[in-house]
């Protein structure tokens, strides 16, 4: 792995202080999903998934590590709050199997710091609120993941140290690579053949976009963990999803994302949501993810797609109600002005902070919602009506981005003692 600014802080005396990388790592959306674990330690999935990497200048999580043999312990920060290292086997996990690979790079090279055996300080922040009900496992261990190999100066490839990310989140080996992400289930009982792999480039398709609804930032009453056990024990409709549809799915997503052809994309992508929802609903007691809001984006895109005369956008759900929409760059303007003419934002809300409009479709915030282009998606809007302002929180418009980046010192969570600089009581 490329080592990027790991420069020591030095002292006034001169003293070296802590070795540290700073990271950040995106976030990622399964168009094909991953549910269900055949090995819950070393999370193992049931079935491989294929996910789309956004961009980290809208979503991301930011990650310093620093080592030094000062340090009493391993301590972490999330947001700025202290948390309980040994609180979390998967943290412990993670942080073990990075620290065993310092270790035979220690063993080869008998000058190099024994980085393996001082005491950490993690500091992670993330560039979306906490509000924004989005999960951040995903980002957050890839950022861990890739800063400790930066830190460290591991050897190992960004897919090879997927592995080390997933033993921390299953969705956060995706995240490791940029572009389009494929996580192999495997076979071998150790989980060393269950890694990701970049199926295309972020630059592939420039033209791919999305949009995520923040439709609730609600704790789940069933976690994701929780659900995936029950679903594997009392879903007939899972097994046949894992023995006979996901594997159809991922060899049709992958031709579809390697022609660029966004109808099939999208389809698929829509399918296999709604079968996963189907999956969550097939497990006894079911499970139910979405919300009527969510379902109403649902039906919204349907409608959109007839209106236009083709498949131009389509809606994907992980374990939750939030919303993420793909589209094409020439279809988001008239799909942005359907959304917020449909789900106002509440009239407190400043429209820069209902939707950012980071790529300057609209020329200004305040004309999002007014107007529609094209008049048949005009007369679907005066047919849907309005819902409730504020039933979706927020909107983000994002890309498909790249995969974790090396921060300079300056971008560092950690002051010059190792601790962080936006700490909270």
């Amino acid at each position: 792995m490329d080592i990027v600014n790991t420069t020591p802080h030095q002292s006034s005396a001169d003293k070296v202080l802590p070795h540290e990388a700073t990271v950040s790592a995106p976030v990622n959306i399964a168009v094909i999903k991953y549910w269900g674990k055949r090995d819950a330690g070393l999370i193992l999935p049931t079935n491989s998934s294929l996910s789309v990497t956004l961009s980290q200048d809208h979503l991301c999580t930011r990650t310093t590590v620093c080592a030094a043999a000062e340090f009493g312990g391993d301590r972490l920060w999330l947001n700025g709050v202290e948390e309980d290292v040994t609180a979390s086997a998967r943290l412990c996990n993670v942080i073990s199997t990075a620290r065993k690979l310092r270790a035979a790079v220690e063993q080869a090279d008998s000058a190099a710091p024994r980085l393996s055996t001082w005491g950490l300080h993690v500091c992670s922040e993330n560039n979306f609120p906490t509000a924004a009900g989005l999960a951040s496992s995903a980002s957050g261990y890839a950022a861990l993941v890739s800063a400790l190999g930066t830190l460290f100066k591991l050897p190992q490839s960004a897919a090879e140290l997927s592995r080390v990310a997933r033993v921390g989140s299953g969705s956060a080996c995706r995240s490791i690579l940029g572009g389009f992400v494929a996580w192999q289930a495997g076979v071998e009982g150790d989980g060393s053949d269950s890694l990701a792999e970049q199926v295309a480039a972020r630059a592939h398709w420039p033209q791919l976009q999305a949009l995520v609804l923040v439709v609730s930032d609600r704790k789940k009453t069933v976690s994701s963990t929780a659900g995936m056990q029950t679903t594997v024990a009392t879903s007939p409709l899972f097994a046949e999803r894992v023995r006979n549809v996901v594997p159809r799915r991922m060899a049709v997503m992958r031709a579809a994302i390697a022609a660029r052809d966004f109808a099939a994309f999208a389809t698929l992508t829509m399918q296999d949501s709604n079968q996963f929802h189907a999956v969550c609903q097939d497990t006894f007691p079911p499970i139910a993810y979405m919300n009527d809001t969510s379902h109403a984006i649902t039906n919204l895109v349907h409608a959109f797609n007839t209106a236009v005369g083709r498949v131009a956008a389509a809606y994907t759900y992980d374990a939750g109600p939030n919303a993420v929409i793909f589209a094409l760059h020439d279809d988001m303007r008239t799909l942005v002005q359907l959304l917020t003419r449909c789900f106002p934002r509440p009239d407190s809300m400043p429209a820069a902070a209902f939707y950012e409009d980071p790529f300057a479709v609209f020329a200004s915030p305040d004309l999002v919602g007014r107007d529609i282009d094209d008049p048949a998606v005009a007369a679907l809007a005066k047919s849907i009506g309005t819902f409730t302002a504020g039933s979706v929180r927020r909107i983000i418009h994002t890309e498909v981005g790249d995969g974790p980046r090396v921060l300079p010192l300056s971008e560092s969570l950690l002051n010059h003692a190792g601790m962080p600089k936006h700490a909270r009581a």
